[in-house]
């Protein structure tokens, strides 16, 4: 198994969080870890997301990456700040290259063959379906997995509670990424542990 496919596979929800004081950024990992959640997406939205990284790594068992990576600066950052994995919104020869090269579990986003295509060009074989629900949702994400089986995905954007277990009954959907955990302000932890264990308890 690779080191991609693992991170995907240790739970069935990656929380996708936008954090905006890093100061939230412990309580906000121990309340998901807690919860069932190990696998953190820190998006770099904000000013404060590379310090939320950095604090939320010394929370034990969390397993901490970097997302809305665009660029190989962003990359580069991420990695500086102990990100353990990274993934991106889109896929471009220059980030997928350097990400193949720093040899770090990498999660490029896709929607379509040629961009799945594209990643297979550079012997990656595991996505982020994104953005899933405006890209058609499950039925297109289905129509791709035709042609493309041997390939493993994370479909983001758009999914809840509700309709995570729809997509995680796909044998291919490894899991789902989700941004319903935690709200924004200050952070309700007994809230973000109790949807945790919710969406931890989806794994089929």
């Amino acid at each position: 198994m690779t080191p991609v496919e693992k991170i995907m596979r240790t739970a069935p929800v990656i929380p996708v969080l936008v954090i905006e004081d890093a100061a939230h950024a412990r309580a906000i990992a121990e309340a998901l870890v807690a919860g069932g959640l190990p696998v953190l997406e820190v998006t770099l939205r904000t000013a404060a997301a590379l310090d939320a990284i950095a604090e939320m790594k010394k929370v034990p068992g969390a397993i901490v990456g970097a997302g809305t990576v665009v660029d190989v600066a962003g990359l580069d950052s991420a990695i500086a700040a102990g990100a353990e994995f990274i993934v991106s919104p889109g896929l471009t020869d220059n980030l997928g290259k350097a990400a193949v090269a720093k040899n770090i579990p990498f999660l490029p986003g896709v929607a379509s063959a040629g961009d799945i295509m594209r990643g297979l060009d550079l012997g990656l074989t595991h996505f982020k379906f994104f953005p899933a629900e405006a890209n058609g949702g499950l039925p297109a994400l289905k129509s791709l997995i035709g042609p493309f089986g041997q390939c493993k995905f994370c479909p983001t954007g758009g999914i809840k509670q509700e309709t995570a277990a729809d997509w995680l009954a796909v044998p291919e959907i490894l899991c789902v990424g989700g941004s319903w955990l935690v709200g924004k302000g200050v952070p309700d932890v007994a809230a973000i542990e109790s949807a945790a264990r919710a969406a931890s308890a989806l794994r089929n």
